[in-house]
């Protein structure tokens, strides 16, 4: 049997707004994942550095605050530079429409808005655990 994915969800920069992100680490945790929260108010090294100490498959990002392009670009940066492998990054959040390509082009793997269901972000990452 194959151990648990290992997901990290955190909220980056300024943003205090968290239910979302709780809701999301629950469904994940009882999809059967490890899941690790770090909390609100979260540095792009304080992220980076728990997906790396956590050994971690996935990071789930919520961001309501508008400043994604700039945390979607630093912290796959990081991610880059010092993750030993590839890590899932989803984020959730209130995004421009236009906006979506630019924070795929930094290292985002999927966008998911409001209202999206739960089980929709478990089967994404169930796919994507199948395929890896």
């Amino acid at each position: 049997m194959s151990k648990p994915l290992r997901v990290v969800v955190a909220k980056p920069g300024l943003d205090g707004h968290d239910r979302g992100a709780k809701i999301i680490a629950r469904a994940l945790r009882d999809a059967g994942m490890e899941v690790i929260y770090t909390g609100i108010f979260q540095t792009v090294e304080m992220i980076v550095s728990t997906v790396v100490q956590e050994d971690a498959d996935v990071l789930g990002l919520s961001i309501l605050s508008g400043a994604h392009l700039h945390f979607s670009q630093e912290i796959c940066r990081g991610l880059r530079e010092q993750a030993s492998r590839e890590v899932l990054v989803i984020m959730g959040g209130i995004l421009p429409p236009p906006d979506i390509p630019q924070v795929k082009a930094h290292g985002v793997a999927e966008v998911f808005g409001p209202g999206t269901p739960t089980s929709a972000i478990v089967d994404y990452i169930h796919r994507w655990q199948a395929q890896r």
